[in-house]
């Protein structure tokens, strides 16, 4: 590993990814049989804003020594949004391959736009379980220009539309949106909440 790659892989945790698997494998050491679920998120899974692109070999290892240690969940994470959907139909075969039948997880930013498409991506892959903010509110301390997580109302609203039963009341959701956007005094990224429902409510 030269000087550059080790500075920018101890940028973000303070560690290798290397050295944080060994801390997982501690904490799963360390868990008893009546401790909460453990979840094991590869945060960028899909690029770097430290090194790059990141080798889907890479993620694959990661993925397979968290399988390996029996976490309860996996998930791959585009912190940065450089995400499309073809690389994450890429990297969810690929993971697959590899943890069995562990659940898997996905967390899209949408930086670029493509938050959405990529999570349209990972459910036509079979992923029932994605990461979603109100509002579209959030944000990265470590990714430059980075912006929140797809919005829960946008999320909610594609779903729906296509006949996927979400449990979730999109009124209430466009709400809390607009609530949320107020509260810290930004306009709401979330289209729907923008745009409202369609059909409107009668």
């Amino acid at each position: 590993m030269s000087p550059t790659e080790r500075r920018g892989r101890l940028r973000n945790q303070g560690a290798s990814w290397e050295e944080q698997v060994r801390t997982l494998a501690d904490i799963m050491a360390a868990k008893g049989s009546g401790d909460p679920p453990v979840s094991m998120t590869v945060s960028v899974a899909f690029g770097c804003p430290f090194e790059g692109e990141v080798p889907e070999a890479r993620v694959v290892e990661i993925a397979k020594a968290a399988a390996d240690l029996k976490v309860d969940e996996i998930a791959l994470a585009d912190t940065i949004g450089v995400a499309d959907p073809w690389l994450v139909r890429r990297r969810i075969e690929a993971a697959r391959k590899v943890i069995g039948d562990i659940p898997l997880r996905l967390h899209f930013h949408d930086t670029r736009n493509t938050g959405l498409a990529n999570a349209f991506a990972g459910v036509e892959a079979g992923v029932d379980v994605l990461d979603a903010s109100i509002g579209g509110l959030g944000g990265c301390p470590f990714a430059p220009n980075a912006t929140g997580n797809i919005g829960t109302e946008d999320l909610v609203y594609m779903l729906e539309r296509a006949g996927f039963e979400t449990t979730y009341d999109l009124g209430q959701l466009i709400e809390l949106g607009n609530w949320a956007s107020d509260l810290v005094g930004k306009a709401p990224a979330a289209s729907v909440s923008r745009a409202g429902a369609f059909p409107v409510p009668a």
